[in-house]
């Protein structure tokens, strides 16, 4: 992603059409190139996107533009890890408060110390005798800098990084410079040397030259001829001052003095380099030359780079949380006339007006959250968040955390001050769905927050009041497991103020129909194919079937149809065996219903197979393990054309 980002770039990832314009209104017309901030800055809710001519292009509605951005910006982030932890090159930033803010693969494995206990600990913890915290306080850089870490000697370079003026940290790059060290010192001859620097050059991502007593190139690898654009060829056997700009190599040989981390300009750039010289029986015999670092500039603008994308997520990820809090669904969207869910509407219409706790309650898959959503949208507090827990999903460990939020510093990782979900719904609904899975240590935390309206955050002290109305769901049977001692009856009672109980589909069978047009209508307008028919008889076997994941089963039966069937109507063998066995008509087995069992499943299974081997009938009899005679003569048994 580069440049800055755009109506259409946001109609990119949306669709062609984005998802329509909203209902009942208008919206503001707006370029292509209009910039994302812009539309941010606007207000409104959906946008219509026209191009230079004022053709129509699309349209961009709030969710989708927060979507994209978080995309974006995650896509950002995850593509400069990638880069950052590619390197050998060890890489620490820390921030404002010198609490690790990036530690890479490479600086785990120099210093051994892992990157989770890394992230977010003080950088004089983790690093002592760093001087990382120095630089951050004075601004300066301190380059080519010598230090031991976990037993290796490293060259480090330190650098504040500045964001519009201010300082906002330091990051530091290392090498470990040990091996070649080792290496130098435990040469015993000039053949044994020329071996090994062998092998090193030619496996060395950095330049890498080496010159004997008087200054002469005896070794030059094949990363310095690509930089400076030479053949080895034209540089062994010459003076190094000769072949490289600004060297200092012939003077370390007659010095005998190493220097590490040394500034040298080459083709006009800034680079870092280390000269060290080789002894031999204790006499100077030549010198070795490695570029360190080849752009100081360009580890600047990396780190810079992330600090952006660390701040952008932050960004999106409060935009796409205040965006959430818009609720997706109403009563209008919760099909059925039947007389089980029309006094449910009524009833649950009535109670969204008031501010009592709801205890929603019924079977996997009835429509729980919808029920949810819907209440909230018929609410004086249909303006304000909706903010939706899953209380089965979140790890024990963390959900203390992600209910009430934590202090900065209140345990590894925690960085910074975080909101939890019942701060994120203040003004607005909270809805604890799958209640029943609350662990019993949280359930007395969530209590006292029904109760008295505040909590503390997880490392703080001081309360945080709230103004909330709490919905909860659970397809368990809390009764008994309040009796079993597994839910608290203190909690049950304070939940069950009023409950709402969504009848399985099985009990209002009438519904079926409304459910499988719509289902039908949806699926294939995703799909972009001509809504299928069902056919009167389909239609009976699906409303006789006892439905035991509800509504939501319902749906992917309706979505697996839409994707297999070819023809316009889908008949009673085009419906999942399960579903024909069961929703057949409740009689005394008739003779040869096995057999016709089994003519299902062959027709299917051809079908199948046909399908998968677009027509080719070789293949499709060979995926059957029959024969191809066996194969045309069941197709014409069963009519397949």
């Amino acid at each position: 992603m580069n440049g800055q980002l755009t109506a259409a770039d946001v109609l990119a990832v949306c669709g062609s059409f984005g998802d329509g314009p909203p209902q009942g209104g208008s919206c503001d017309a707006v370029l292509a190139s209009t910039p994302v901030e812009e539309l941010l800055g606007r207000g409104g809710h959906s946008w219509k996107v026209v191009g230079p001519q004022g053709e129509h292009l699309g349209y961009i509605h709030l969710e989708g533009l927060a979507r994209a951005l978080l995309s974006w910006a995650k896509e950002m982030e995850q593509e400069l890890s990638v880069i950052i932890n590619s390197t050998d090159n060890g890489i620490i930033a820390i921030g404002r408060d010198c609490r690790i803010v990036l530690f890479n693969a490479a600086a785990a494995r120099i210093t051994g110390v892992p990157v989770d206990h890394a992230m977010g600990a003080d950088v004089r913890e983790v690093i002592p005798g760093t001087r990382l915290p120095e630089v951050l306080e004075s601004g300066q850089s301190e380059i080519g800098q010598k230090l031991i870490l976990g037993g290796s000697t490293v060259v480090s370079n330190r650098t504040p990084v500045y964001k519009d003026g201010q300082r906002v940290g330091a990051v530091a790059v290392f090498q470990d410079v040990t091996g070649l060290q080792k290496v130098l010192s435990e040469l015993g001859d000039a053949r044994n040397l020329a071996d090994t620097l062998d092998a090193i050059l030619e496996h060395a991502y950095e330049g890498v030259v080496v010159v004997d007593e008087n200054g002469i190139i005896t070794m030059f690898n094949r990363a310095y001829e690509e930089f400076l654009g030479v053949k080895r060829e034209q540089v062994i056997g010459r003076h190094v001052s000769e072949c490289i700009e600004n060297t200092r190599m012939h003077i370390v040989v007659q010095t005998g003095v190493p220097e590490i981390g040394e500034r040298q300009r080459i083709k006009n750039q800034e680079m870092v380099v280390s000269r060290i010289p080789i002894k031999k029986n204790g006499r100077i015999v030549g010198a070795v030359g490695k570029v360190l670092f080849r752009d100081l500039e360009e580890l600047k603008a990396m780190a810079e780079r992330l600090n952006v994308a660390e701040k952008r997520a932050q960004y999106y990820e409060r935009e796409l949380r205040r965006l959430a809090g818009a609720s997706k669904y109403t009563f209008a969207d919760m099909l059925g006339h039947s007389e089980a869910m029309s006094r449910l509407k009524i009833l649950a219409s009535r109670v969204a007006r008031g501010i009592s706790t709801v205890l929603i309650r019924g079977e996997s898959g009835t429509g729980k959250e919808l029920l949810a959503h819907a209440i909230h949208s018929a609410s004086p507090r249909a303006e304000g968040p909706f903010v939706r827990v899953n209380c089965a999903a979140i790890p024990r460990d963390l959900l203390e955390s992600e209910l009430f939020g934590h202090e900065k510093g209140a345990f590894t990782g925690a960085t910074s001050t975080r909101a939890g979900k019942f701060e994120l719904a203040n003004g607005g609904t909270i809805f604890l769905d799958e209640i029943g899975d609350m662990p019993l240590e949280m359930q007395a935390k969530v209590l006292r927050v029904l109760q008295e309206r505040e909590f503390q955050r997880v490392g703080g002290q001081g309360m945080v009041a709230v103004d909330i109305r709490v919905l909860a769901a659970t397809n368990k049977d809390l009764e008994r497991m309040v009796g079993e001692g597994k839910f608290r009856e203190d909690l049950y009672y304070r939940l069950n103020v009023v409950t709402l109980t969504i009848p399985p589909l099985r009990e209002h069978p009438e519904d079926v129909p409304d459910l499988v047009r719509h289902f039908m209508t949806e699926v294939c307008d995703e799909l972009r194919i001509p809504v299928k028919r069902v056919s009167f008889e389909a239609m009976g076997i699906l409303q006789r079937y006892h439905w035991p994941g509800n509504v939501r089963q319902l749906h992917n039966v309706i979505e697996f149809l839409a994707n297999t069937v070819y023809e316009a109507a889908i008949m009673p063998h085009h419906l999942p065996l399960t579903v024909r066995i069961h929703g057949g008509p409740a009689q005394t087995a008739p003779d040869g219903m096995l057999s016709a069992l089994v003519e299902d499943i062959e027709r299917e299974a051809i079908r199948s197979a046909l399908r998968a081997t677009r027509g080719n009938k070789r293949q499709a009899a060979r995926r059957l393990g029959i024969g191809r005679s066996t194969l045309y003569t069941k197709m014409d048994k069963y009519g397949i054309a």
